[in-house]
């Protein structure tokens, strides 16, 4: 950090995705990886879906918001390369068996480094291919 710079950064806010199945995108964030709507702007378009000290922000391409933005996402060209979610625990089996009974496909578990070291991350896909990295806490 350069000396008087006043910018020291906590962690991840939030992320805003430009989507266009919300309900298959509420089910995914809420239902599978268990994130809670925290604030709804219906008249914009903006859902706000919490994620531990995170915020997801989903915002349909149809909404006033969503519009502002360009033409759709989709998995040929996509806004977001994929953001990382850390977890509390990481138990690799639970949370495979866990993704593959709600018929995500889940990728390999591997030591990827991050905002607190190395650790145990695995990749998924979102119901628009956004790709979401699961990560657990750094080894000791």
């Amino acid at each position: 950090m350069t000396q008087g710079n006043p910018i020291k950064f906590r962690g991840l806010d939030h992320v805003v995705l430009r989507i266009i199945d919300l309900d298959a995108m509420m089910h995914f964030y809420c239902d599978i990886l268990g994130c809670s709507v925290e604030r709804r702007s219906d008249e914009i378009g903006l859902i706000q879906l919490r994620a531990g000290n995170a915020l997801i922000d989903l915002v349909p391409v149809s909404g006033r918001l969503g519009m502002a933005g360009g033409p759709a996402p989709g998995r040929a060209g996509h806004n977001l390369d994929h953001f990382c979610l850390r977890l509390e625990d990481f138990d690799a089996e639970l949370l495979r068996d866990w993704l593959v009974r709600n018929d995500i496909v889940v990728g390999d578990v591997e030591q990827r480094y991050g905002a607190e070291g190395d650790g145990p991350s695995l990749y998924i896909d979102d119901p628009e291919g956004n790709t979401v990295e699961l990560k657990g806490p750094p080894n000791a």
